[in-house]
């Protein structure tokens, strides 16, 4: 039961960790904690406080959240708990929108960097787009490969087929416009040291209808784990809803992907680690695996400051690296539980 004592514990949890990541990622930067004491007296300070690390702390949890969500319905969706978002094509659809979108730009005498660090909303906005508009494309080429997600490993293969094909062009563009080479680097590493409050508010204003949508056809997600027959035999619309879906895993995806780049794992492991934690329907592994998701990347983005200081890792680098340490962990105890059996 997704109103369960337990997975509301795990979900008070996940948001009191999430403060206390808060709190955390306001005090570590480049000037060290006393900006946070300096700040109610101190102009810098409090710009440096509440224009930089506030937002950008506050945007990992969002971009998290949305990359939760977005592996949450792909691995429902596709009845695959291996699929994560970027394996179905979205996040590389991503990418080359946002590449296209920085090409334009360029073309009209806007330059990357300057997009990408502008508060404008129109660039926030367009970025947005543009990722959301790959993302779909990606899995809607990933779902004409493998016709249709009956066949799951058919289905895994087109995604990364596609994945491949897509990162490719986005390749191809960027060596065509070599002056948006170090943006598309910095989106090809994920960062979140480019998300001030204007791509905080776009991507609340996405994680807000997305998860009310998937919330409301979490009951197709129910169904499909039985099976198509069975979820056909409950009555339910699986045509429309599926498509409801496929368009919240794109825009969730999409609108991460183009606040902060390609940011791997986090939409895989925020279900795993729900799962392994608590027994619930999809309505309530979507919400937690949002709070997973946030409290995820937040602090990989807290680890990411603080590791080499005053240095920074990408974040991006860092989830990679943890979240594959994580799977082959994973792994290797279901191969010696099997053995076991």
């Amino acid at each position: 039961m997704t109103g369960s004592p337990r997975w509301l514990g795990l979900a008070a949890v996940l948001v009191a960790g999430a403060v206390a990541a808060l709190l955390l990622g306001s005090s570590i930067g480049s000037t060290g904690f006393d900006s946070v004491l300096r700040a109610p007296h101190d102009p810098l300070a409090a710009q440096i406080v509440w224009d930089i690390r506030l937002p950008r702390t506050v945007g990992a949890w969002l971009a998290g959240a949305l990359l939760g969500l977005a592996g949450a319905v792909s691995q429902g969706l596709f009845r695959n708990p291996l699929a994560d978002p970027f394996l179905l094509g979205s996040a590389s659809g991503a990418a080359l929108g946002v590449a296209l979108a920085l090409l334009a730009f360029s073309a009209a005498s806007v330059p990357a960097a300057a997009l990408v660090l502008s508060d404008a909303w129109g660039a926030r906005l367009g970025l947005t787009g543009a990722a959301f508009v790959g993302a779909v494309g990606g899995v809607l080429l990933t779902l004409a490969l493998a016709r249709g997600v009956q066949h799951t490993l058919r289905l895994l293969l087109a995604g990364v087929i596609v994945g491949v094909v897509l990162s490719a062009a986005k390749d191809l563009v960027t060596l065509a416009a070599p002056d948006i080479l170090q943006t598309m680097q910095a989106f090809t590493l994920g960062s979140t040291a480019f998300v001030g409050w204007p791509a905080c508010a776009v991507m609340a204003a996405v994680l807000l209808p997305t998860l009310a949508v998937a919330w409301a056809a979490s009951a197709v997600l129910d169904g499909l784990a039985l099976g198509d027959a069975t979820a056909r035999s409950l009555g339910l619309p699986l045509g429309p809803l599926r498509a409801a879906l496929v368009a919240v895993l794109a825009l969730a995806t999409g609108t991460a992907v183009a606040q902060t780049g390609l940011i791997a794992f986090i939409g895989l492991a925020a279900p795993h680690m729900v799962r392994s934690l608590v027994k619930t329907t999809h309505g309530g592994l979507l919400v937690l695996s949002a709070l997973m998701g946030g409290l995820l990347l937040m602090v990989a983005d807290v680890l990411a400051r603080w590791l080499l200081a005053p240095l920074e890792l990408p974040v991006g680098v860092l989830t990679a690296a943890l979240g594959g340490s994580y799977l082959l962990w994973l792994m290797h105890r279901r191969v010696g539980a099997e053995r076991v059996l």
